[in-house]
């Protein structure tokens, strides 16, 4: 969100770290005296310049004074004020405003002490084209920027691939591209296997397939059962006049309906549009789980585990969540919740606003709209439940890891490395991040190993240069800490304290607590020496080496300063090690393909400074090929439309060294 209001902050922390740091109640009683009574959005920072809280007020000067005072604060709040060594602060012209602007804050900072909404991944829509004399039916992400109508949101890309292939089946829409489509000259197999009408050589005509597209599009709006019952009295007139293939068409058509409806589940009578929010805690975690209804059918449903402090209740971590839910996306016209909220109205008026019409936000008592907040809640409940075991299960093997490798303490995170080539050809390695929660697949990071000095096949240099430039970051972005816990919170020092700090443990820390090294003794020893240079000596390594022919189960490891050894074969640690192994392999060779896929579809005038696309277009139209132009000489480049004499000067000397 984009805000134009008076902004201001306090002075820069001190650049020398030997100056004195002004912090807590000291730094904000000081901004207390130049703020107004007005609604805007503040930040906390601490003396590096992160931020620790994000918050939004009716009243600016009213909500920071509450700061100045320690007494009666929570230990997560009066940690936040003894951490602040800075504020700053946005000035908006209404509390909407200042609600929307806070939600779009959090999601962007990502501060440590608000309520973070976690894996907020865009969500899936089908898209009926508009842009094309023959409509297409395809899924759709991101901006709406195509022509055409937009049908969703979806739970998963996977609810979407099945309603369209049933789609497919009812409607016979084609989903194929624009261009696949004009340079059809006969039908493809989907319209063999009666999954498409034809329309791209005219096995159907215009106007029949622009009924087939506005049936998909009333299907989809809601009119399910006005299409199945024109469909069965087509399939009976056609009976009855003995045309069965015709009839039988008809037949496969609504049985293609019935089965999407099949898979819905829940088929509200009296919701049209709205979305539904449940939530649960439990064991120091939550769970958010949201039902999307549109059209009066059930598009399927997300859970969604918020990182909140657990001193919080149910409804203010919903609150700050559906703040953050609906910065990026568009709102229905009612949000059914299970808990009321402090500001209910307050984000009803502000997504009305953003919308552009009225949004109702309600925690209903009775009726419909009770059981389906009801249904939801079993949703978050049992999705919590699961997680947690989960969590249990992967706690136990992260405390087997630890002993058996040698480790003060089951790791909260681990990385694990491997190098992928073919002959030394387009070299990638891998990294893959794991931990209390399972692979974290967002920290994952691949390296194109750009060294030339290497010799084509050296793993031991390419495992070199991977570490070399993940540590050289990590020292200058994380610089190493000897405790993972920050001083204010030791200063407050309560058994509540211990709890917030236990639920600390499950955030992934910037450093790895164990680093895996898919190879034996010498890639290990490699590994060493690199961190060595680095001034990285606390960091435990173990090499993994496969087992005689290669076989599961029979790997050796390698750690400095002991023998090698081996586990045993039904060890649950075992199996545990082979899937990130596993895992770290099957990303590194995945993207050691994309880079190769990538290399083989480059064209040599890619790599020519100065040859954009207009260029390079004009040169491949007038020779034909890459290879054409590499033979061309000075004159004839200059023949070439859009082409100078200094550029193809340029181009002759780029294939003539």
């Amino acid at each position: 969100m984009q805000d134009t209001s008076d902004s201001h902050s306090t002075a820069e922390a001190p650049a020398d770290d030997s100056l004195p740091v002004r912090k807590g109640v000291e730094v904000i009683a000081d901004e207390v005296k130049r703020l107004p009574n007005g609604p805007g959005v503040y930040r906390m920072l601490d003396h590096k310049g992160e931020v620790l809280y994000v918050g939004k007020a009716r009243s600016l000067k009213k909500r920071v004074t509450s700061y100045t005072r320690l007494q009666g604060q929570s230990n997560r709040i009066m940690r936040m004020i003894l951490a602040t060594a800075a504020m700053e602060f946005v000035v908006t012209k209404t509390e909407p405003e200042a609600l929307l602007l806070e939600a779009n804050l959090i999601k962007r900072l990502r501060p440590r002490f608000n309520v973070l909404l976690r894996d907020d991944k865009s969500f899936p829509y089908i898209l009926v084209t508009g842009d094309h004399v023959s409509p297409a039916i395809v899924k759709h992400r991101g901006a709406r920027k195509r022509k055409g109508d937009y049908f969703g949101p979806f739970a998963s890309a996977g609810a979407v691939d099945r309603t369209i292939n049933a789609l497919q089946k009812a409607f016979l829409i084609r989903t194929c591209s624009d261009s696949y489509y004009e340079n059809r000259t006969r039908p493809c197999l989907q319209y063999q296997i009666k999954r498409c009408a034809g329309p791209c050589t005219g096995e159907i005509g215009p106007e029949d397939y622009k009924g087939l597209v506005s049936e998909a599009k009333a299907f989809l709006s809601g009119r399910s059962q006005l299409i199945k019952k024109q469909l069965a009295e087509q399939m009976e007139a056609a009976s009855a006049d003995l045309e069965f293939e015709r009839a039988a068409i008809y037949r496969d058509r609504l049985s293609a309906l019935s089965h999407v409806q099949a898979h819905q589940g829940i088929n509200p009578q009296s919701v049209e549009e709205a979305d539904v929010f449940a939530i649960h805690q439990e064991g120091g975690q939550t769970c958010v789980q949201v039902f999307f209804f549109r059209t009066g059918q059930n598009w399927g449903n997300r859970a969604y585990f918020p990182k909140a402090d657990r001193t919080l209740e149910e409804a203010e971590v919903l609150e700050s969540f559906l703040a953050q839910f609906y910065d990026d996306k568009p709102a229905p016209k009612q949000i059914l919740l299970s808990h009321e909220l402090a500001e209910q109205e307050l984000l009803s008026e502000a997504l009305s606003e953003r919308t552009g019409r009225k949004v109702v936000v309600a925690t209903p008592q009775r009726g419909e709209k009770k059981d389906l907040v009801d249904h939801a809640t079993t949703n978050a409940r049992e999705a919590l439940g699961r997680r947690l075991a989960e969590t249990s299960s992967q706690a136990r093997l992260l405390k087997g890891v630890a002993e058996a490798f040698d480790l003060p303490s089951p790791p909260r995170r681990i990385e694990v490395y491997d190098n992928s080539h073919i002959m030394g050809t387009n070299a990638v390695g891998g990294m893959i991040v794991a931990g209390i929660q399972g692979f974290t697949k967002g920290q994952y990071r691949k390296f194109n190993i750009k060294s030339e000095d290497l010799v084509p096949g050296d793993d031991y240099g390419m495992m070199r240069e991977v570490l070399t430039r993940r540590f050289s970051r990590l020292l200058k972005e994380h610089a190493r800490e000897d405790k993972p816990v920050p001083e204010d919170d030791a200063a407050v020092g309560t058994s509540e304290d211990e709890q917030e700090d236990a639920q600390a443990q499950m955030d992934m820390p910037a450093w790895p607590d164990l680093v895996l090294i898919d190879g034996g003794q010498g890639q290990l020893t490699a590994a060493r020496e690199t961190l060595q240079d680095l001034g990285v000596t606390d960091v435990p390594l173990v090499g993994i080496a496969k087992g005689p022919d290669r076989d599961a189960g029979r790997e050796k490891f390698f750690i400095p300063g002991r023998q090698s050894f081996m586990l045993p074969e039904r060890d649950p640690v075992l199996y545990f090690v082979q899937r990130l192994r596993d895992e770290a392999h099957r990303f590194a060779i995945g993207s050691h393909r994309a880079r190769r896929k990538k290399d083989i579809v480059r064209n040599p005038l890619d790599e020519i400074a100065g040859i954009g696309p207009t260029r390079k277009k004009a040169l491949l139209r007038h020779f034909g090929t890459a290879k054409a132009v590499s033979k061309a000489g000075i004159d004839d480049l200059s023949a070439v439309p859009g082409i100078s004499e200094a550029i193809a000067r340029l181009v002759y000397d780029h294939f003539h060294e």
